[in-house]
């Protein structure tokens, strides 16, 4: 059997896992009467609930005679790490366009680096049926991007698919729609290389993933690249520094669909699961013990951003969370380094780990899976990581694209420029504007929600890392301060009430509140301290007006996304599985006094 090896590559919600969907159909993968969800590659629920694909993941149909290995990949350049190691193991690539909105910034962030590892593309030009599709110009646009990101001629040579992936539709010829993915499928087996499959000599291939199951315990996934195994064959795995141990091999499996296959023996170019290897890591070389020779590391791009996650230290503190000690948190993190190679954790001192990664979603998904399991902890304000480059501080850039209504066109320039934001290109079309801008990456927290209010709902913000630059210097992102909880207690409607004119409260009535807790945003600069525990006085004398209804405008409920954009240097923002709170990391009001005076006094 002949092996094609493809990942999907798109920006998010542009369909490519829809696409799957019908791919996996259309290969009668599923039975007749069998019942499949929507997005089926979408297994994690975190993926479910958010619409886009955090984790890359195999599937494999088979299709006259040629089995495809599907990889698919996120869209999100925060999830980079996982796009690195799925294109280390395919010859080709779908890159999928949507047919209005043209390629993306994540686009570009992917196709860099399947171009650069010589990776042969496919442009499949996605929902067609849009009243606003633009198919030639979006086909012209990528090529344009390719160009660009440096395609040699071959690359530049691709292949066009016109489809619609929600109806499990594609074609060749613009004006003749298709029926079915047939067209798709006749494309991928032209044009995307056979695997290289060489059975004849030694055993060898990279860990390009990590499972693990309970009877099993660690699975190593990765794309076999030379010779065969066979269930119980003994293999030598060369670790990344060098050193080396022997394993024998206890199951070999190949995908097909959703499943994993249980099989005697394996064969050069396929994409394969194997058990039996207790320390495997993600990177490790598996080789034949006769014949040891090593890989080359799957290079992963270094993180940008930083938090610090430590026990939390609050009131409330175990009250609702199962795992709540630097321990429980240590050994959290320690598994996740095995299965997310783009992480990185230090230990510092005071029970405090400092976790490094590509992006605030890409931290911010771990902090979500991390609560949901049961984990209560604290952490920091996201923080830029600066390198020094020929003895001058540079900061993570980003390539930001703004399509907003062209009447808030002027808000967003002006908004984006006072921080610190180059624009790079500006078109307009059919009353709306499309900005380009180069800006700081630490510019961008807390300005998403901005960007929203500014264009009531209706603009589309997409960033993506573009590289270090020197260091600009101080930046404001937020304009007000904190409302503080200055009493413990319960939050009553008649405090609320009375005080709703100095800010916008995060909590509701009833609310159990603590010292130094941050209970809405200060419309003015500077931290306001208030009692929101305070009731009104009963008594039974009654006069005129004293008895108004009180009107709440509805507390703003923050995700945690927006929590983390809205935390300053000296606030934390504390999770457990029930709750997300907003505290000073100084609590009592006079101690923080005291630290102001002291840091104002030098």
């Amino acid at each position: 059997m002949d092996y094609r090896n493809i990942a999907i590559i798109a920006h998010v919600d542009h369909g490519k896992t829809t696409l799957v969907d019908g791919l996996l159909k259309q290969s009668h993968i599923f039975r007749e009467n069998q019942v499949v969800a929507e997005r089926v590659m979408d297994s994690n629920e975190l993926e479910r609930e958010r619409g886009i694909t955090i984790l890359a993941k195999n599937t494999a149909v088979n299709w006259q005679g040629s089995k495809i290995n599907i990889v698919d990949t996120p869209g999100h350049a925060d999830f980079g790490g996982e796009v690195e190691r799925a294109l280390s193991m395919v010859d080709g690539v779908l890159l999928l366009v949507d047919a209005a909105e043209g390629p993306m910034p994540q686009t570009r962030f992917v196709l860099r680096k399947a171009l650069a590892l010589g990776l042969k593309p496919v442009v499949v030009v996605n929902k067609i049926d849009r009243k606003d599709a633009r198919p030639d110009e979006v086909v012209n646009l990528t090529f344009d991007l390719m160009v660009e990101l440096g395609a040699n001629d071959e690359q530049l040579d691709f292949p066009i698919v016109y489809a619609v992936a929600r109806e499990a539709k594609a074609w060749l010829e613009l004006e003749k729609p298709g029926d079915d993915l047939v067209p798709l499928f006749e494309t991928i087996v032209k044009h995307i290389p056979v695997a290289n499959a060489d059975t004849t000599t030694a055993f060898q291939m990279q860990v390009t993933n990590l499972d693990y199951s309970d009877y099993l315990g660690r699975i190593a996934v990765g794309r076999i690249l030379k010779g065969r195994l066979k269930k119980g064959d003994q293999v030598l795995r060369i670790k990344h520094d060098g050193s080396s141990e022997k394993a024998r091999v206890t199951k070999t499996y190949t995908h097909l669909g959703l499943n994993r296959v249980e099989v005697e023996e394996l064969s050069a170019g396929d994409i394969v699961a194997i058990t039996g290897i207790e320390e495997v890591q993600i990177g490790d070389t598996l080789t034949d013990p006769e014949h040891p020779e090593a890989l080359p590391v799957v290079t992963v791009d270094e993180p940008t951003i930083s938090m610090t996650f430590s026990p939390n230290t609050s009131p409330f503190a175990g009250t609702e969370g199962k795992y709540v000690t630097s321990r429980h948190i240590k050994d959290r993190l320690g598994r996740e380094l095995l299965v997310n190679v783009a992480l990185r954790v230090e230990e510092l001192g005071g029970e405090q780990f400092r976790v490094s990664g590509r992006g605030e979603l890409h931290l911010s998904i771990l902090i979500e899976q991390m609560r949901r399991e049961g984990y209560e902890f604290s952490v920091s304000r996201p923080e830029v990581i600066l390198k020094e480059i020929e003895g001058e501080v540079h900061e993570p850039y980003e390539h930001v694209i703004a399509d907003v209504p062209e009447v808030f066109m002027g808000g967003v320039m002006e908004s984006l420029s006072s921080r610190k934001g180059s624009l790079l290109n500006m078109t307009q079309e059919a009353g709306r504007a499309r900005l380009e801008f180069s800006i700081p990456s630490r510019a961008l927290f807390g300005y998403r929600t901005a960007f929203l209010s500014m264009t009531q709902g209706e603009g589309l913000l997409h960033h993506v890392f573009d590289g270090y630059e020197p260091f600009v210097g101080e930046l404001k992102t937020r304009q007000g301060g904190s409302l503080v909880a200055m009493e413990p207690g319960e939050a009553f409607a008649y405090s609320l009430f009375k005080l709703q004119d100095r800010g916008t409260f995060f909590i509701d009535p009833g609310i159990q509140v603590y010292v130094g807790m941050i209970v809405g945003a200060n419309a003015r600069a500077g931290d306001l301290n208030i009692n929101v525990c305070k009731n009104k006085k009963l008594t039974n004398v009654r006069s005129a007006g004293s008895d108004d209804n009180i009107n709440l405008t509805p507390p703003k409920r923050l995700t945690l996304e927006e929590a983390l954009e809205y935390i300053v240097d000296d606030e934390l923002l504390e999770v457990t599985p029930k709750n997300i709170r907003l505290r000073k990391r100084i609590l009592e009001p006079n101690m923080r006094k005291r630290e102001e005076k002291t840091a104002a006094n030098g």
